[in-house]
């Protein structure tokens, strides 16, 4: 498995069979046994557990089989790889039917690896739909008269709606390769089943668009600049504010930006200790809701005593940017059958935040599905645990990012918060790891994962 990295400064046959049993394993395919009634619900409207729900199902064997349809119950539980979700990430759902409504009626006993189930999977809520869910060709022999063994299906679906999404179990097919092929249709009785697991999808964030422009980079003190700004909210309340060092002056204006989130105003800088104006949005300065310091500096022109003469130093306010120590990242492998994960580390990033001022920044990732001769490997199945470290004498402390799924939708790789001064050097990584399905085609797997710093 390999991963490349981009940044942005703004992922066994059956035996013989023998000669009377293929009625009898015509049966086996389309049997069932009634199981208990009861039934468990979970509560939709927030993210919940997986609950194991019981749910009155209906199979109908095969004609060849010879057996009436037969309602009986299955016990079933929803899985999924992100409990909280972003708009546009791919979220993996497992359906594992614990108890099967079809068990072995006969007496012949069944090989090993003969079962192929696929199902349904209904959501409900904020994004009613379905998806299709697929399970291996897996299974222990089963005994005469036994029990069919529990299996697992999964598939993926993309979220496209914020809010709570629930996740019930469906109709499911146990499809049979013993003598020859079958297939025993399970539907629900009463759809929809109870809800086994509940999600809750948000907006993924936003890139800070604002800007912020002087008509001049200087001037007298009590004469106006002329402010230009873009990519506000529109029709959205406007401070313009001079800032001296870390701290606003007295300096400021309100106003109402036009119908396309942009303004123009005329700020009368009083302040000789000035070194730079702001915008934002709301009461008071947010970075994901403001644009600047833009540099201004006040021209001081009193006279000065006789025989004395003025110094002046200036410190010039840099940006904020990021390197990485390279673009590839090869995963470990894994085996063909087992799966499990795939891990690696992440090539190191520097951030370097020489801006000045009070805004912090926010490093997020996110990655495209992993494609090879198999065909994907969806992007929800690479997951990572952050790390970062502050260089001495920064004025920010860096934070990493939650550990979990990275995913499409992108996540937080690591972030430093607003304050009175920000501003220093960091060091960010991570440890990487993509779940990769068990008979997965052997191959080279490769994403693309994309880092943006804002």
């Amino acid at each position: 498995m390999s991963l490349a990295i981009r940044t942005a400064a703004r992922r066994p046959a059956a035996g013989p069979a023998p000669a009377r049993p293929r009625r009898w394993a015509a049966a086996v395919a389309g049997a069932a046994l009634l199981a208990s009634t009861a039934v468990l619900t979970a509560p939709a409207g927030a993210a919940t557990a997986a609950v194991p729900v019981d749910f009155a199902t209906r199979c109908v064997p095969p004609p060849i089989a010879g057996i009436p349809p037969i309602n009986g119950t299955t016990t079933a539980e929803i899985t999924v790889d992100n409990a909280a979700p972003r708009i546009g990430d791919v979220v993996t759902v497992t359906y594992r039917v614990a108890k099967p409504a079809a068990s072995n009626p006969v007496d012949l006993a069944l090989p090993a690896d003969i079962m192929t189930p696929t199902g349904k999977v209904t959501l409900g809520g904020a994004q009613p739909g379905g998806l299709t869910v697929t399970g291996p060709k897996k299974n222990p022999p089963v005994p005469g008269k036994g029990e069919f063994p529990p299996f697992s299906m999964t598939g993926t679906f993309t979220v496209t709606t914020a809010g709570s999404i629930t996740l019930s179990p469906g109709d499911y097919n146990i499809h049979t390769s013993y003598l020859m092929e079958l297939d025993t249709p399970c539907t629900v009785s009463a759809p929809p089943a109870p809800v086994s697991r509940t999600i809750v999808a948000t907006e993924g964030p936003g890139a800070n668009e604002r800007a912020v422009s002087l008509a001049t980079a200087s001037g007298k003190p009590g004469e106006r600049v002329t402010v230009t700004g873009s990519g506000f909210t529109p029709l959205a309340d406007i401070t313009v504010a001079g800032r001296a060092g870390a701290a606003e002056t007295a300096d400021r204006l309100t106003f109402r930006a036009d119908s396309a989130g942009a303004f123009t105003a005329r700020l009368r800088v009083n302040d000789k200790a000035t070194t730079g104006i702001v915008a934002y949005e709301g009461p008071a300065w947010t970075a994901d809701k403001g644009a600047g310091p833009a540099a201004y500096t006040v021209v001081d022109d009193a006279p000065l005593p006789r025989n004395s003469q003025k110094l002046t130093a200036s410190v010039t306010a840099g940006t904020l940017s990021m390197t990485q120590a390279g673009d590839a990242v090869q995963l470990s492998a894994v085996d063909f059958g087992t799966g499990g994960a795939a891990s690696g580390e992440l090539r190191k990033v520097t951030v370097k935040d020489f801006r000045g001022g009070p805004a912090g920044w926010s490093l997020t990732g996110k990655v495209t599905d992993f494609t090879g001769p198999g065909g994907r490997i969806h992007a929800g199945a690479l997951s990572w645990t952050p790390a970062c470290t502050t260089t001495a004498g920064s004025p920010s402390t860096c934070v990493p990012g939650s550990a979990g799924t990275v995913g499409t939708g992108g996540a937080t790789l690591a972030s430093a918060p607003d304050g009175t001064v920000t501003g220093g050097e960091f060091t960010v990584d991570a440890q990487l790891s993509l779940n990769v399905p068990a008979f997965t085609t052997p191959g080279s797997y490769a994403g693309v994962l994309t880092l943006t710093l804002i």
